[in-house]
């Protein structure tokens, strides 16, 4: 399993993993609106975008947007959103994409990341919560990057 950056060339497979992830979120399928929203992000650099791939599948992405800490007076990243395909889930996916956000994220000097999840998103808590992420106020979570 490789884990790397997007690039426009993975758009295609990309749209259609975020797509699955819009749906699973509630949302109307609309494939080609996910391939120009993520191509937008792509091409203007707004946001960073991890995929997991095997055999020349996409199997999850995570998506980061950069923000700053005003406190810190450092950049920090949001990790907006983190899917893995129901193929590939319990195969440590997951755990992998964080960590590489997490690599992401101290190769920007950022001081943290931070996401939000769904309360009843038990599955993802735990993963979240057993890959070192801290619950810092109802379902927000930080991943400090300086160790302070």
């Amino acid at each position: 399993m490789e884990f790397r950056y997007a690039s426009i060339a993975d758009l295609p497979k990309l749209s259609q993993l975020f797509n699955d992830y819009r749906v699973w979120y509630h949302q109307k399928s609309d494939l080609s609106g996910a391939q120009h929203f993520l191509q937008e992000r792509l091409q203007l650099q707004q946001s960073t975008i991890i995929v997991a791939e095997e055999g020349g599948q996409l199997l999850g992405f995570t998506q980061l947007y950069p923000i700053f800490s005003s406190v810190r007076m450092k950049p920090a990243c949001l990790l907006n959103d983190l899917f893995v395909a129901a193929t590939a889930r319990k195969k440590g996916v997951a755990a992998n994409l964080l960590a590489k956000a997490a690599e992401h994220g101290r190769s920007v000097n950022a001081a943290w990341l931070l996401l939000q999840t769904n309360d009843d998103n038990f599955t993802a808590q735990s993963i979240y919560e057993k890959n070192g992420w801290k619950r810092v106020k109802d379902f927000f979570y930080e991943f400090d990057l300086t160790g302070a």
